[in-house]
């Protein structure tokens, strides 16, 4: 059921990527205009008359941009061929030829000469065209106007037979290959001009930095702080314990994160006020590059543990509470049996199976860290990665940190399961 979930799930964002107005298109014009106004305002020259034609076509060729939906999606899979490489040149005149030319594995040039008869190209096909399954296509003035006025959401026909008879016939030269998740490729960002899966390894060691700590330190307080005020139930430690259990748990990470910044980072300056590490610590020691990393972590990862640890010591609490009072307990203290031993054989273990079950969760924040503590912190997070990722209209981005964040979160609730069935001798797995 994973696969068919995570197939499920990326299909529904690649369709409300492409539904959704402002793609990455439509974002570089508009930045292109409000730096144009903006040159015009200061008395400067304008910045240009917005993005070229050949930008646009390339950025359709990168995100598919030109193929149905359901194309797109199947090329984004890596079960339908897509387009890798792209060479065009365009007629001169008529009776001219076009060049195409591309590079071979060793870099050396290759040239194509392309002539055509109407709308069929006329061409000698060198052994590299054949053995590289290179294609050749002709595309007509009237076809280049088409995909013109798609592209600037032009539909006057005066518009479009204009633009066509100012266009010239162009020589297409293509390579098609299967290049999508199936071989291991989630294509590159738009905006950063990286491949996705190396920008994704990059921002993952700080989530998992601040994730596993977090979760560490806040089940290894949570557990023993809970059974002791379950042991401890309606005394002065429990009552005083509950009221900043309860603060912690109804101040959000980021606003939290807000208050330490400005307090203790900007006014006392005991923290530093960003970043996971200072300017110049590739030149430090290797005792001061541990002091420098533990300065910047404090404060976040108070962030991350208040909500986590508030949460898992009331149900730590609230579940043992409930056990000691069970017919169970009972009966196993009448025949004898030690209470703390009760405690810890039977009334504990489970209490621990609503928590065990809550390991999915706890996963996903592993990896997807917290996008507003991050951003608070201006910690370059697999979070913050995502934010951008979404504030850029990057479609391969956003494909691929869905992707990620939809598998742990499965996986997480695998494990949850396993966990829970180990611990509860009344699940069992035929």
């Amino acid at each position: 059921m994973t696969p068919i979930t995570l197939i499920g799930v990326t299909l529904i964002v690649f369709c409300l990527t492409r539904l959704v107005p402002g793609g990455p298109v439509d974002r570089i014009m508009q930045e292109q205009a409000i730096g144009a106004l903006m040159g015009d305002k200061a008395g400067s020259a304008p910045s240009g008359a917005g993005m070229a034609e050949e930008d646009m076509e390339r950025l359709e060729e990168l995100f598919n941009l030109h193929e149905p939906t359901w194309k797109a999606y199947l090329q984004w899979l890596g079960l339908r061929r897509s387009q890798v490489e792209v060479v065009k040149a365009e007629f001169s005149s008529p009776g001219a030829s076009a060049y195409l030319t591309t590079s071979g594995k060793g870099g050396e040039p290759r040239l194509l000469e392309v002539r055509r008869k109407g709308s069929e190209p006329l061409f000698d096909a060198p052994e590299w065209f054949e053995s590289e399954r290179w294609r050749v296509r002709i595309e007509s003035p009237q076809e280049r106007a088409q995909a013109w006025a798609r592209r600037h959401y032009v539909t006057d026909p005066g518009l479009i037979a204009e633009r066509a008879a100012h266009t010239r016939w162009r020589a297409v030269m293509c390579r098609k290959a299967f290049n999508g998740l199936l071989q291991g490729s989630l294509g590159r960002s738009y905006k950063y001009n990286e491949p996705v899966l190396k920008m994704m390894a990059t921002r993952l060691p700080v989530s998992f930095y601040f994730g596993i700590l977090g979760a560490l330190i806040a089940y290894l307080l949570s557990i023993p702080l809970g059974v002791y005020k379950a042991l401890k139930h309606k005394t002065l430690f429990d009552s005083v314990s509950s009221l900043f259990i309860f603060v912690g748990y109804a101040v959000p990470g980021f606003a939290l994160g807000a208050i330490l910044l400005v307090y203790l980072g900007a006014r006392l300056e005991y923290f530093p006020l960003y970043g996971l590490t200072s300017p110049g610590f590739s030149t430090m020691r290797f005792g001061e590059q541990l002091a420098d990393l533990a300065m910047h972590t404090v404060l976040p990862l108070t962030c991350y543990v208040v909500g986590a640890l508030a949460m898992t010591t009331m149900m730590m609490k609230n579940n043992l509470l409930e056990n000691l009072s069970a017919d169970y307990m009972r009966t196993a203290v009448s025949k004898g049996v030690p209470y703390r031993r009760a405690v810890w054989k039977h009334a504990f273990r489970n209490s621990f199976i609503p928590i065990a079950s809550n390991l999915g969760s706890v996963i996903c924040s592993v990896v997807g860290g917290s996008i507003l503590i991050e951003r608070v912190f201006d910690i370059q997070g697999f979070g913050m990665l995502s934010y951008q990722a979404l504030m850029d209209k990057d479609y391969s981005l956003i494909m691929g940190t869905l992707l990620l964040s939809s598998f742990m979160i499965i996986l997480g609730n695998l494990l949850s399961d396993i966990w829970v069935a180990y611990l509860d001798p009344r699940i069992t797995f035929e």
